[in-house]
């Protein structure tokens, strides 16, 4: 009878540390042994061959953010802190960390407003501007001296939104920036994944929990070798004789529909900002001079789509005072790999050389 009720009272606990658990919601991600017993990552964690790589993907923004470095440097007072947002070219996929532009400017070793540039690279692979101030967001609370945002036309598109991982298990966070700053979130987007009352408790969050802990695992590889993808020699090229295809996603010659394109995210990410200089940046892409090369630039682009979307942010920069630079050419095409826009090492120093200027300009 005694070893019942030791049973019973056993499983009461659990039930009801779980019950605990899924109404207060700890943030078991922030609890980190990055920056602590290991040195913080140079990029946010993401990994589809982890085993090989020492890296994961997570959707767990703290355990994120906790892992990167900026999460363990003490802002200095002689530190122009710079911060960079975007996707995988800025991540850095094929690139180890100081190939990166992020490890490119810091590698520059130059002042702005009289202090020492410190970039920390905060992109992250998957296309879309939701995404982007999504992580822009929780990037705020380290005291940003400098908002480098990377992007392209493929980051707008509305059914592109929500199409990120992150993006999908993040609808909480997504609807407190809707309130605040007037972020265009459909609540009923079918691409959200919601957590139901049984999916908030440990049981329910398991995989998640272990993401997290493995996360933590990681790290001891990590730190021994500083690997953090798998870098292949033999990937196949950036694809440059294309289709004649005049289509991009649901547009069709000869006018783009604006309404189609999420321009109030790209806005609500400039109000987050606040009164922190951002200097918006539409990244390099491959032209290619293939078969079809006078229809489309490359395998994401028909000519006509994009020169219009290039018109477009030339003009809304101008209405809205921002500062934007246009480096959709600026490097050549023998500087990218395995898309149009990633780039070489070579290539990304290409870039931080073309950015620098701009950079330099912010506090005259």
């Amino acid at each position: 009878m005694k070893t019942i009720n030791i049973i019973l009272k056993g499983f009461l606990l659990f039930i009801i540390f779980n019950v605990v658990f899924a109404i207060l919601q700890p943030r078991v991600g922030s609890l980190s042994a990055y920056n602590v017993i290991f040195p913080g990552r140079e990029r946010l964690p993401f990994g589809e061959n982890s085993a090989k790589a020492y890296n994961l993907s997570l959707f767990d923004l703290d355990a994120m953010f906790a892992s990167h470095e900026i999460n363990g440097d003490n802002k200095q007072v002689d530190e122009f802190r710079v911060i960079l947002i975007g996707d995988s070219s800025v991540w850095g996929t094929l690139l180890k960390p100081e190939e990166t532009l992020a490890g490119q400017l810091n590698s520059a070793d130059f002042s702005v407003c009289g202090k020492s540039i410190r970039a920390y690279n905060l992109g992250y692979p998957t296309i879309s501007l939701t995404k982007d101030v999504l992580l822009l967001s929780h990037a705020m609370k380290y005291q940003p001296d400098l908002i480098i945002w990377l992007t392209t036309l493929e980051a707008f598109p509305v059914e592109k939104q929500t199409a990120s991982p992150l993006v999908a298990n993040n609808e909480e966070t997504l609807l407190r920036l809707a309130t605040r700053y007037g972020l265009m979130v459909d609540a009923n987007d079918p691409a959200f994944i919601r957590d139901s009352f049984w999916g908030s408790t440990i049981i329910g969050k398991q995989r998640a929990l272990a993401d997290v802990f493995r996360l933590q695992l990681y790290g001891v590889m990590w730190a021994a070798t500083g690997i953090d993808q798998t870098y292949p020699t033999d990937y196949q090229k950036a694809q440059t004789d294309l289709e004649a295809d005049q289509k991009f996603h649901k547009f069709e010659p000869p006018v783009m529909d604006e309404d189609l394109l999420a321009l109030n995210v790209l806005e609500a990410g400039m109000n987050m900002a606040g009164d922190t200089a951002v200097i918006i940046v539409n990244e390099p892409m491959l032209i290619s001079t293939g078969i079809n090369s006078d229809i489309r630039y490359n395998f994401f682009y028909p000519r006509w789509a994009y020169d219009q979307y290039r018109s477009m942010m030339s003009e809304l920069s101008l209405k809205n005072n921002w500062t934007y630079t246009d480096l959709w050419d600026a490097v050549p095409a023998s500087e990218f790999t395995n898309s149009a826009i990633h780039l070489t090492p070579a290539g990304e120093a290409f870039l931080a050389q073309k950015i620098k200027p701009t950079i330099e300009g912010i506090c005259k």
